[in-house]
């Protein structure tokens, strides 16, 4: 039971907080998303905060980030990324059940 805790509480500190699971939507719809298109869509991030965020889950393998011109550059998603959409998937699912 232990080991399964300690699970969870692994995945929670790459996903729980609360603007990772927002940002992490967006690459179901597009592979490649840019910083601008992701403070858009998210609409009031702070670019700090989503900054951040992106450095977090490139630090921890969700997202590449990739660039495409000198001051320009896409996030795409990793296949550890790609694993976690199930999951966020079956929490809208969830969520729209009981919300």
């Amino acid at each position: 039971m232990k080991a399964q805790i300690g699970s969870v509480d692994a995945a929670t500190d790459i996903i729980g907080d609360k603007w990772t699971p927002r940002l992490l939507r967006f690459f179901l719809a597009e592979p490649t998303v840019r910083f601008c298109q992701l403070q858009d869509m998210t609409g009031d991030i702070n670019p700090r905060t989503l900054s951040a965020r992106l450095v977090k889950l490139e630090q921890e393998g969700i997202i590449v980030k990739r660039p495409t011109s000198a001051a320009r550059c896409e996030y795409e998603l990793t296949d550890k990324g790609r694993d976690l959409m199930p999951i966020l998937t079956q929490m809208h699912s969830w969520s729209d059940k009981y919300s």
